[in-house]
């Protein structure tokens, strides 16, 4: 919880990802990134961290208030081609549940 005259401290998006490198790709721990990078808080990392694993460099952006001009195109492309995916296969299993009735209707 913030307390009343306490300075807020902000990192860039370079910085966080350079924390993450440090700990992925080099294997330090959370208390040497802080000592090298002048962290204060460890929590801050684990939420880096966190964000970083489900949402990618996307995750690590700030998003208050300027949230259009983070849009991660290649993000939502992915996503578009899953549901054209996804609808084409239903489009599939309905075509072959409808097809045998109006094959059927057509004898008649």
């Amino acid at each position: 919880m913030v307390k009343k005259g306490q300075k807020l401290r902000s990192y860039s998006h370079e910085f966080k990802m350079e924390a993450i490198r440090l700990h992925i790709e080099e294997g330090w721990t959370y208390r040497r990134i802080m000592e090298h990078m002048g962290i204060p808080d460890r929590h801050r990392l684990k939420v880096w961290m966190k964000k970083y694993k489900q949402l990618g460099e996307f995750g690590l952006m700030d998003q208050r208030g300027r949230r259009e001009e983070y849009i991660d195109q290649a993000r939502y492309v992915q996503k578009l081609k899953r549901e054209n995916s996804m609808l084409k296969k239903c489009l599939k299993i309905w075509m072959q549940e409808v097809q045998p009735i109006s094959i059927r209707q057509s004898r008649k």
